[in-house]
């Protein structure tokens, strides 16, 4: 009703020191920096920057891989990570005169060189943040790995001019991006779903579903079936690629499973019972996967808070900011401000908030319960920025209330006005956070319950949301006469606004 919701709940994210450490231990990272050591003077690559064939036997041995051709496949892509993130910088090779053996000369092709690149030495040296960075380049040229056409006969491609006829790959590459990133977008969803309580695996078929099958519909379609299950192999070959760049945990697809035409599955699966679907793929975020994958929904303009985003800002940012965060994730963003303030004071910091709790706007009130959630907070040392705001009308109420609540005696008394107002915005705060309605039929009708004549006071509080409030409560509560005096209520004071 007031300050803008985030798309996305806040995350929590370990530390940087260890993702640094779990970016550094992800195997194709590992496998990067051994190859980028190992490369010497004499070490060529091609055009492309890719290690020449003949070099990749003894990569391949170098890293404990057999020099076979999947050795010499992990090697290339290895290899690859590190051109692309600065561990190796690549001399590209240049057209030149080569002896020809015969005292003359022949025009060829020379091999390129390469020599370390200045991200290597950061590898031991460097920061977390210099880490992590390193690492997020090495996403991206996975990412970009992943997205890339399959080319099941690449000689079918190659016109006889020797141009590559790029239209018949039927390949949209911002389309198949951003697929990728939807699926990795649900993903991430899920993980934070229920207050970080979804972190567990989820099916692959479950999660193609949720990008192709339309929310509104009942019975997927045979059609639909298929879509689905021809984007769980393709996710399939993805999530393959993505798990050894750490930001996965995969279990692919039991390739017993597969049918010979077409390599497709049965997308059926997602409603078979939990033995099964784990046959069909199962896939996590890492700790690692959930800062990278919020890091490109950043770069994207992706509104993806994190506990802690606030911690070095002011009471009211802090307080605007945790308006509709989860209960669990506001009280540790809350900690982390405190703990910030730690040599301001627990008064100064108290004042603050209370300073920022104050207006009339739309959101006010739900400022004021989240300030009364972090003075609680903030211990007993806040008493005397508290005690300073009991003669206030916006905060004279929750200040009586925090007295009470940590055992002070010789609270004055509130004045009825204070009463009304302070049961006017704690409903208004409530329906603002869009609590569970049987806490808030309960709230409802313990306030009113508290007071006789309630409805015939109430409608005169100097309150903003006093009428909005009162229809609310017409609504909300159980007993029909209560409820009908409610709504009378709210139109005595609608009618007193003027409105």
């Amino acid at each position: 009703m007031s300050a803008e919701r985030p798309i996305l709940p806040p995350v929590r994210l370990h530390s940087e020191a260890e993702l640094a450490r779990e970016a550094l231990a992800a195997p194709l990272f590992v496998r990067a920096v051994k190859l980028a050591r190992w490369a010497g003077p004499d070490t060529r690559v091609g055009a492309g920057g890719e290690l020449v064939e003949a070099h990749l036997p003894a990569a391949a041995e170098h890293l404990g891989l057999p020099a076979d051709e999947e050795g010499a496949a992990y090697a290339s892509e290895a290899w690859r990570l590190a051109v692309d993130t600065g561990l190796l910088d690549v001399t590209d090779p240049e057209e030149g005169a080569l002896p020809d053996g015969t005292g003359g000369s022949q025009e060829a092709e020379t091999e390129g060189t390469v020599t370390a690149g200045e991200n290597l030495a950061l590898i031991t040296s460097g920061s977390p943040q210099d880490i992590l960075s390193i690492w997020l380049d090495g996403l991206d040229a996975v990412h970009a790995d992943a997205t890339a056409p399959v080319l099941d006969d690449f000689a079918d491609l190659v016109g006889e001019d020797g141009s590559i006829d790029f239209d018949a790959l039927d390949w949209d590459p911002e389309a198949e991006a951003e697929f990728l990133d939807g699926v990795l977008g649900n993903l991430y969803l899920l993980t934070l779903a229920d207050n970080g309580a979804g972190d567990g695996p989820v099916p692959l078929p479950a999660l193609a579903a949720s990008m192709i099958v339309p929310d509104d519909m009942g019975e997927p379609t045979d059609d639909i079936l298929e879509q689905v299950s021809e984007a769980m192999m393709r996710l399939d070959d993805q999530f393959r690629l993505l798990e050894p760049i750490g930001i996965v945990a995969y279990q692919p697809v039991d390739e017993a499973l597969m049918v010979e035409e077409g390599e497709a599955v049965d997308a059926s699966a997602a409603g078979a019972d939990e033995e099964d679907v784990t046959r069909y793929g199962m896939v996590k975020l890492t700790p690692l996967g959930l800062y990278g994958v919020r890091a490109r929904m950043l770069e994207a303009g992706v509104d993806a808070p994190a506990v802690g985003d606030l911690a070095d800002k002011g009471a009211d940012t802090l307080l605007d900011g945790i308006a509709h965060y989860p209960e669990a994730a506001a009280r540790a963003e809350i900690q982390l401000w405190l703990a910030g303030r730690g040599s301001q004071g627990a008064v100064a910091a108290a004042a603050e908030l209370l300073a920022a709790a104050r207006g009339t706007d739309e959101g006010a009130p739900l400022r004021r319960l989240h300030c009364q959630q972090a003075l609680a907070l903030a211990g007993a040392e806040a008493e005397p920025a508290v005690r300073a705001v009991l003669g206030d009308q916006e905060l004279g109420g929750l200040a009586r209330v925090w007295l009470a609540e940590h055992g002070a005696t010789d609270v004055p008394p509130p004045p009825e006005a204070m009463i009304f107002w302070l049961a006017i915005d704690t409903i208004a705060a409530q329906l603002d956070a869009d609590g569970e309605l049987d806490e808030l039929q309960g709230l409802v009708e313990g306030l009113s319950a508290q007071h006789s004549g309630f409805f015939d006071e109430i409608w005169r509080v100097d309150h903003p949301a006093t009428a909005d409030v009162l229809e609310a409560m017409g609504r909300l509560h159980s007993d029909k006469k209560a409820a009908k005096e409610a709504r009378k209520a709210a139109f005595k004071a609608r009618s007193r606004a003027g409105g």
